[in-house]
């Protein structure tokens, strides 16, 4: 297995730490990335991964906002979404059931024009008998 390493700011960029989510919630810490273009690399680490009932689906969202407190629902924009479930629920022609490890997913803070100037995370969990969840931290790293 390929391990990729990050230098992590220590600024406060870690906007989730490792624990179980077992529903559809928004993460408690908010990210400033700045007023100008960012650009990087939201690198989750998923140590647990509930997939029994074969039906479970777990959405990872980086969102943006204006806002630093993401008070105004219609500002916010859902950036970049890693999607991980098991097989039967797939949500293309993948047939395969997702794992545990590293994930990378690229981002920048501009969305249809406007640069947004605040992130943070929102884990969407669906499917029936969710127990334990999924279990992860998420980082943004620069690029």
């Amino acid at each position: 297995m390929t391990r990729k390493n990050f230098t992590l700011d220590d600024s406060g960029f870690t906007i989730k730490a490792s624990a179980a989510v077992a529903t559809s919630a928004a993460g408690s810490v908010i990210a400033t990335l700045g007023e100008g273009f960012v650009e990087g690399n939201m690198v989750i680490d998923v140590t647990g991964l509930d997939i029994d009932g074969n039906n479970e689906i777990y959405d990872i969202v980086l969102q943006l906002s204006p806002d630093a407190l993401f008070g105004t629902a219609a500002n916010i924009r859902e950036k970049v979404a890693l999607s991980l479930s098991a097989s039967e629920v797939k949500r293309t022609d993948c047939y395969a059931d997702d794992i545990i490890g590293r994930y990378i997913v690229p981002f920048n803070n501009l969305h249809a024009g406007t640069l947004y100037p605040y992130a943070r995370i929102y884990t969407v969990v669906a499917g029936a008998g969710v127990g334990v969840g999924i279990t992860y931290s998420a980082r943004l790293c620069k690029r």
